[in-house]
């Protein structure tokens, strides 16, 4: 398997939804672990020769993700040069060994200052051990308004901000181009237009649009979108938070339209039984005509050679159609922040660590989307960078968002995540009504549970 292979499957780590069995391990540090004192290792605090370590654990390995490796060593390099009174430790893992390292390590108090997080649920338990430092303080400094609109939302509890992210993903349609063409199909700008290309495509027996739905969360991508154009951001953003319910008639509303577009054979034939590996393959041969996925899959678009030149010179994207009648906007994504940097609560350079992080995250908005083909969360001048187009098309698409929902497998706890995620299966493949779908999902958020 190759960098770009391995880099992609990380992002999809990343994007996935953590489980959140860290609870009980963290349940020891909110009972009272002792926090650390320069006096109980000196080798984490300041020296007395005024040297400040800070320890900085990340999950970018050189074999893995050879470019974010690189981009962090350059920026701890640049760091340390201007701040010789400043050492910093990395200490990386790969993304399943990093998760099971910062449970062992939040379970006896013992954080690295600095280290990485996802946002929303997974954040949870470590705000309840009071095992990050708030950070708000440096979204008032040299960060101010840097920040794409909705990503460090994702990362703050009761109003203060536990982490700042660094990259940021959205999810577009993607579109072939060449097939458009062939069958004389415009760009979607409302539902309408977009049923009409789906009907065109079927009539002409072209797969309108790869779905792998055997992972579930793809599935939620689409329900989604038809939610909040249908209903609006807001309201769905209240359903996932208990604080409105999903029996909401702009709710069920968008739950019907999308089983009716499974239903008019829009994806392809077994979706639900299908990985979205599998698809993503037939949607990469040119063997459907559209597919809903994340920015993390632009580097098969842009610069993997393992994808025929051809494919990648005639993949574009358009953004979710507005709906007749709906609430929702069409510069609205669904989306979300990828990893994020904490400041441990206890760290004795916990201030210097601070500064360290607000460096980290300005530096490596300057320098991700070209040294690693990442999309910051930080917003990006695309004027000033040599990006393939599709990069930059999506990046002022992003700079103009009115808003971004966070992905819902990632907002929900476990337990209603896991309910979701089924019950979008059971949707797409017809096994429960709409109403039955909300009510499901009005019984798992208010159930609460880890």
């Amino acid at each position: 398997m190759g960098d770009a292979d391995v880099y992609n499957r990380t992002r999809v780590l990343h994007r996935t939804r953590v489980p959140l069995a860290l609870a009980a391990g963290l349940a020891l540090v909110a009972t009272g672990c002792a926090a650390h004192s320069d006096n109980d290792n000196p080798d984490l605090g300041g020296a007395s020769d005024g040297t400040v370590t800070i320890n900085m654990m990340h999950l970018y390995p050189q074999a893995g993700a050879a470019g974010q490796y690189r981009i962090v060593s350059k920026i701890i390099d640049e760091y340390q040069s201007e701040n010789p009174n400043v050492v910093i430790k990395q200490e990386v893992f790969d993304n399943e060994q990093y998760k099971a390292k910062i449970k062992v390590l939040s379970a006896i108090n013992e954080l690295p200052d600095v280290g990485m997080t996802w946002a929303a649920g997974y954040l949870q338990p470590f705000v309840g051990g009071e095992l990050f430092a708030p950070l708000d303080d440096l979204l008032q400094g040299d960060l101010k308004d840097s920040f794409v609109a909705g990503t460090t939302e994702a990362y703050a509890i009761e109003g203060k901000t536990y982490a700042l992210p660094l990259e940021f993903n959205l999810a577009p349609i993607y579109y072939n181009k060449q097939i458009f063409e062939q069958y004389d199909l415009q760009v979607p700008t409302t539902y309408a237009d977009f049923l009409n290309v789906v009907r065109t495509l079927e009539d002409h027996g072209v797969v309108p649009i790869a779905l792998g739905n055997k992972d579930r969360w793809t599935g939620s991508l689409w329900y989604m979108y038809m939610a909040d154009r249908v209903a609006g951001a807001e309201k769905l953003a209240n359903a996932l938070k208990g604080e409105a319910s999903f029996t909401d008639p702009g709710l069920i509303e968008s739950a019907k339209m999308l089983q009716e577009l499974a239903g008019m054979n829009a994806f392809n034939e077994g979706f639900n039984g299908l990985s979205n590996d599998e698809v993503k393959e037939q949607f990469i041969q040119g063997k459907a005509a559209m597919y809903l996925m994340g920015t993390w899959e632009l580097p098969n678009y842009t610069t993997n050679q393992k994808v025929a030149q051809q494919l990648r010179n005639n993949i574009g994207f358009f953004k979710f159609p507005t709906i007749a009648g709906g609430k929702g906007n069409i510069d609205s994504w669904v989306g979300g922040p990828g990893v994020g940097l904490f400041v441990a609560e206890n760290s004795p350079v916990k201030e210097e660590a601070k500064r360290f992080v607000e460096y980290f995250v300005k530096r490596w908005g300057e320098e991700s989307v070209t040294g690693a083909g990442v999309i910051p969360a930080t917003k990006v001048d695309t004027a000033k960078v040599r990006l393939p187009q599709l990069y930059t098309d999506l990046l002022n698409e992003l700079n103009k968002a009115t808003s971004i929902t966070l992905f819902a497998d990632v907002q929900l706890n476990s337990s209603a995540a896991e309910v979701h995620l089924n019950q979008i299966q059971a949707l797409f493949g017809g096994a429960v009504t709409p109403g039955r779908f909300a009510a499901e999902h009005d019984k798992a958020v208010k159930a609460g549970g880890p």
